[in-house]
């Protein structure tokens, strides 16, 4: 098996609640990650870079995390990514023409309320890595896998759909 470098962006797959503020916040250590990759059987690396809601998501995120990419030496990467822009991430990661297996994925409900859709989210990705022969950008959520393309984000459902 090949290592994986997973890439965290935040999202709110890395969400947690903050009893002070009373809100949900993102994570930029990436507990969520942690605790999955200690429970899980397969080499990781995990880089926490960025930490912010998709929303907050810059072009200079963006170029942060390409270039990440770029210098990784790992060719199967998983990227943890907010919902809300994940499509404009994907969109911009194909643009690059990166000769690299990338599979973005991330979760509705945070992980620290509710690990299940994370986790199975997750699992999925790691699961196409193990399959995929060709290079591209896909997504891994709600149970389905496919290119960037194929994939979106249902909001009046709240779950992503595969377009074919």
């Amino acid at each position: 098996m090949h290592e994986i470098l997973i890439i965290n962006t935040g999202g709110t797959f890395n969400k947690r609640y903050n009893p002070i503020s009373g809100e949900l916040e993102v994570d930029k250590e990436g507990q969520a990650l942690k605790t999955l990759a200690e429970k899980w059987m397969h080499p990781f690396e995990v880089l926490n870079i960025i930490g912010k809601d998709s929303l907050e998501m810059t072009s200079h995120d963006r170029l942060e995390l390409l270039a990440t990419i770029h210098q990784s030496k790992q060719r199967k990467i998983i990227v943890i990514h907010g919902t809300d822009t994940m499509d404009v991430t994907a969109a911009y990661l194909a643009d690059a023409e990166i000769e690299k297996q990338i599979v973005l994925t991330g979760a509705m409900v945070p992980f620290s309320i509710d690990p299940t859709e994370a986790t199975a989210n997750f699992a999925s990705a790691c699961t196409a890595l193990q399959y995929l022969d060709e290079n591209g950008i896909f997504v891994a959520m709600h149970g389905h896998i496919a290119p960037y393309e194929k994939m979106k984000k249902d909001r009046t459902k709240g779950v992503f759909i595969r377009l074919d």
